[in-house]
Order: structure tokens, then C-alpha cells, then sequence
């Protein structure tokens, strides 16, 4: 009788705990949550996101299981997938929301928005739902964004100069950056740092948007061969050119993103195309390497064809979501709940949102702090931005992207035609 009692007194309790409502910290706390989160040791943000978790954890009583990672490339992405196929998924996951989270939600293992607002009405209501990324599998909404992104060319000003080449702008095409990368490469400089071993991506994104237009980069081609198709082989074909020409590092096809990152930061570069997420690496790196953060700027990609350059890749492509095995555990839901809204409060959202975009209702709060240079230039880059487009990468299937851009170092170096690597993912996708 006392055991059935006991039993019956622990199913009240967990009852009480799941149901509780509301916005607040878990009373007691207590409670152990694994997160899974971009922030690697090279991210300019994972400062702020550290100070944000520790906060929770201080006013909540409840631990944070920070699940790190030393670069976000095509193995993170797999690896966390292959954990949530193991079983072996956290209690929340900063992850994409693309083709990457298909299977995720394919096999029911992340929580809609609105199956947590049943519940938890007021979860993410200081964003605009619109904004929020949408599931490519289902249509739903599962990610609370902290920040979207624009992936641009940042530029080593000191390098430039001693080049006697001038800063791009809004006008800059292509065939001003091949002239400008030949005068580069000509004094001794590496125009482009990047590793085409381990992150062609950026590369990727902007060569095929280069050789379509704003309608087409969101479409997938069927084949090399039709018009979608067509515009992948040329921009594949432009990032050949640029290795034939000598403006990548000698090492970018074996060497990882920190080692050919760090070339612009050391005077050893011109160019690092990247996403708004390296103005923190550049703010924090430079600090640390003695250099001066005034020394870099951030402008549009070089244009062709239809492409103005002020058309700009970014949006909103990730977030923080809730697993089902932690939504379906009495111990960890409301925890769960607190730790998203108080990773997406106006005020945190706002750290990491100053110099990037938001889905925050009541915009972000400026700091009021005097930005440096290169922060200056990241908000004239994109208020001035014409059209923004997401990153078509994310239409493919994480198998079939994996496979192209490991060969994209190969079309490079002439090894496969860029025809039949793009046959070779559509196989896959």
C-alpha cells in the first residue's frame, strides 16, 4: 500500500511540473540540460553566448551542458545528426532548419512553435512569426532565431593600400576583382584567404547567384543541363578560374578555415568572404594578434550578369529548437522553455543582433557603445543592401551538399569537371 501510494504521489508531482506555465525560471531548479549550439572557439559570438547561459544558469539553479564544437563545417552538421540518430540527441539544438533538419522532423525528433504554444503561449512572442524559419520538410516553424545572417567580403584595407588598389564599393564587378586579385597576387599578397578543403561554401553561394539571377538561386536544377543547371557549372567554373589564377593560399586544399582565416588578419590577405557572424572573430582576433580592427572593412561581393552587388546573400537559416525526448521529459520541459526565451530575450537577442538582422518586434536595442570602424561599415553594407536572398545550399540534402563541395576543390584542380560533380549530387539529393 505504501509503494502504490508512492507511486501514485510521484505521478502527481511530475503531473504539477510538466504543467506549469508561464515565462519564469523552473522553481528549484536543479534540472541538467545539453545543448548543442554553433558557437566554436573561432566564433566572434561565443563570448555572448556564454555570458547568456551562465546568467540562466545563475537564475535559474539549473546546469547548462555545453556541447562544443571546434568549427561549424559539413562534419558538424553530420555529427549532430548522427547523434540524433543515435539517440543520443541533446535537450536543445542551435542547428539549421533547411533540407539539414529534414530528417529531424521526418522522425519527429524536434517540437513546433505551436505545439509549444499550446502549452506555453507566450514562447517566442517578442518575434515576428514571418520571420521565423520555415521547416522545408513540413512548412512549420521549430527554430526561435537569435540573429539572421549576410555573408559578405571583408577586406584588409592595410593590404590594399600597399597593392595601390582601392576599396571596393557599392558598383564592384567582377572583372574589376579578377584586375584587382591579378595586382594582388603581383605583390606578393594572397588575394583570397580560404580553405577550399574545408569551407568553399561562401564561395559556392555567391559564384552561382553571380551566374543567375535573384527568382533562380533559390531553385535546385534537375540536371547540368537546363537553364538552373547551367548557371551552377558557370559559377562552379568561376572558383576554377580563380584558383588557375593563383588567388587562393597555395594551401587552401589541404589547410582547415582557421589556418587560411587567420591569413587576413596577419597582412598576408586581402579578401575573407564570410558571414556576419566573423565581425565578432575580427573584433576579438585582431585585439588578440596586436592589430588594429580599424584596418579591416566589409563591402558587397564583386557583381556580374544580372546580379547587382548589393544583392546580398542572407536571412534567417537557424535557431534554437526543443527536442522531443527533453519536450516528453516532465523534469526538463518548462527548463527547456525558460532556457530558449532566455536565450531570445530582446535584450540577449540584441548583443548578438546589433550588426546583423533580427526577428524581434521591437527591434534591436542599440548598446550605445561607439562602433569601431568595421562595424561602422557592416551597418552601411547592409542598409544599403538591395535584395536579400537565402543561401541555396540549404535546398540540398545534407548528403548530396556534402558531396558537392568536396568536390569543388577537385573541379579546382581539374580533377572532375564541374558537370559531372553537380551530376553526382543530383544522384544523391
Amino acid at each position: 500500500m505504501k509503494k502504490l501510494y508512492f507511486i501514485m504521489a510521484l505521478i502527481v508531482a511530475l503531473s504539477v511540473l510538466s504543467g506549469c506555465g508561464g515565462r519564469g525560471t523552473a522553481a528549484g531548479g536543479g534540472v541538467e540540460l545539453t545543448v548543442v549550439t554553433p558557437y566554436s572557439a573561432s566564433d566572434g559570438n561565443r563570448d555572448k553566448y556564454v555570458k547568456a547561459y551562465k546568467a540562466y544558469e545563475e537564475a535559474s539553479g539549473n546546469t547548462v551542458i555545453d556541447v562544443k564544437t571546434d568549427a561549424v563545417d559539413e562534419a558538424w552538421k553530420q555529427n549532430v545528426l548522427d547523434e540524433f540518430q543515435n539517440g543520443n540527441e541533446p535537450d536543445i539544438v542551435n542547428f539549421f532548419v533547411g533540407t539539414d533538419a529534414d530528417e529531424l522532423i521526418k522522425n519527429n525528433k524536434l517540437v513546433a512553435i505551436s505545439e509549444i504554444r499550446k502549452e506555453y503561449p507566450e514562447y517566442a512572442s517578442n518575434m515576428k512569426d514571418s520571420l521565423l524559419p520555415v521547416s522545408t520538410y513540413d512548412g512549420r516553424q521549430y527554430a526561435v532565431s537569435v540573429y539572421g545572417y549576410w555573408e559578405g567580403l571583408f577586406v584588409n584595407k592595410k593590404v590594399l593600400e600597399d597593392c595601390g588598389v582601392a576599396i571596393p564599393g557599392a558598383d564592384y564587378t567582377w572583372e574589376q576583382f579578377l584586375a584587382d586579385c591579378r595586382t594582388i597576387r603581383d605583390h606578393g599578397y594572397t588575394p583570397i584567404a580560404c580553405s577550399l578543403r574545408q569551407i568553399p561554401h561562401y564561395w559556392f553561394e555567391y559564384c552561382i547567384f553571380n551566374n543567375g539571377t535573384i527568382a533562380s538561386h533559390s531553385k535546385l536544377p534537375e540536371s547540368p543541363g537546363d537553364d538552373i543547371g547551367r548557371n551552377w557549372v558557370a559559377g562552379l567554373n568561376d572558383i576554377k578560374t580563380l584558383y588557375e589564377e593563383g588567388f587562393f593560399p597555395e594551401n587552401t586544399n589541404e589547410a582547415d578555415d582557421d589556418t587560411t582565416s587567420l591569413m587576413i588578419l596577419e597582412d598576408k590577405a586581402a579578401f575573407l568572404l564570410e558571414g556576419s557572424w566573423k565581425v565578432g572573430w575580427f573584433q576579438e582576433d585582431a585585439k588578440t594578434l596586436g592589430k588594429d580592427v580599424n584596418n579591416f572593412t566589409v563591402t558587397y561581393f564583386p557583381s556580374k550578369g544580372e546580379r547587382r552587388p548589393t544583392d546580398a546573400i542572407g536571412g534567417f537559416s537557424m535557431g534554437y529548437a526543443i527536442t522531443t525526448k527533453a519536450w516528453n521529459n516532465p523534469a526538463k520541459r518548462k527548463a527547456c522553455v525558460d532556457f530558449v526565451t532566455a536565450m531570445t530575450t530582446d535584450e540577449v537577442t540584441s548583443t548578438f543582433g546589433e550588426l546583423t538582422v533580427t526577428a524581434l518586434k521591437n527591434g534591436v536595442i542599440l548598446s550605445g557603445n561607439e562602433l569601431d570602424m568595421l562595424a561602422e561599415s557592416t551597418v552601411a553594407m547592409t542598409k544599403g543592401c538591395t535584395a536579400m536572398v537565402p543561401a541555396t545550399q540549404d535546398s540540398l540534402t545534407p548528403a548530396a551538399r556534402d558531396a558537392l563541395f568536396k568536390d569543388i576543390s577537385r573541379i579546382a584542380k581539374g580533377e572532375i569537371s564541374a558537370e559531372d560533380a553537380l551530376r553526382d549530387c543530383l544522384a544523391i539529393q
